[in-house]
């Protein structure tokens, strides 16, 4: 066997790592087969102005106590009414709280800025009370759903007993009705107290 033999050998050697290396990158990335671009135009669904927008309808089984709730399916991209009612309750009990514990910081995150004003000068004045806690909430309808200019306002009637103390016989029953705002058009799944 001479020099040249060696050579020969080496290149068929260096030809299967090669090989070998590109049976493996397949594998492991892949090879495009016309379904990505399939994908990719699903996955920018709304963005293409030639893709028809999805067309929100309120759900069958929409409690009647909720029905003023089909507007806001017309309005608002992915609205769902489930969601929100979970997140106002979330929301009223987070504020009452925040509320009765002069607890600004948190308050400023849920109000809008005329309200928290209000409740700035209700702590400040100490017409709280750190005392009073939350027992049991419910919603107990949709009072309203009404737009203004761009944003949409859904009114809650909210039933809640509070009790002083954990004190079981301090306990008294309130109606609330509550208003929040956001901007139709927003990407901000926030909603903001906007009336008490």
């Amino acid at each position: 066997m001479n020099y040249g033999d060696l050579q020969f050998y080496d290149i068929i050697i260096f030809a299967g790592i090669a090989a070998f290396l590109i049976f493996r990158l397949r594998s492991v990335l892949g090879k495009r087969s016309g379904f990505e671009k399939q994908a990719a135009e699903k996955n920018n669904y709304g963005k293409n102005k030639n893709v028809q927008q999805p067309i929100n309808i309120s759900p069958p089984a929409l409690e009647e106590k909720f029905i003023a709730l089909e507007k806001a399916y017309k309005l608002i991209e992915n609205f769902d009414h489930k969601n929100f009612l979970q997140g106002a309750k979330f929301a009223f009990e987070t504020i009452i709280n925040s509320y009765n514990k002069g607890d600004l910081l948190t308050l400023k995150n849920l109000l809008t800025p005329s309200v928290y004003n209000v409740f700035e000068n209700e702590i400040k004045n100490k017409n709280n009370n750190p005392d009073f806690q939350i027992f049991s909430l419910s919603i107990e309808k949709i009072e309203s759903v009404v737009v203004e200019k761009t944003k949409i306002i859904i009114k809650v009637l909210f039933i809640s007993e509070q009790f002083k103390n954990d004190d079981e016989s301090t306990i008294i029953k309130k109606e609330d009705t509550w208003s929040f705002e956001k901007e139709i058009n927003s990407k901000n799944p926030n909603w903001y107290l906007c009336s008490t």
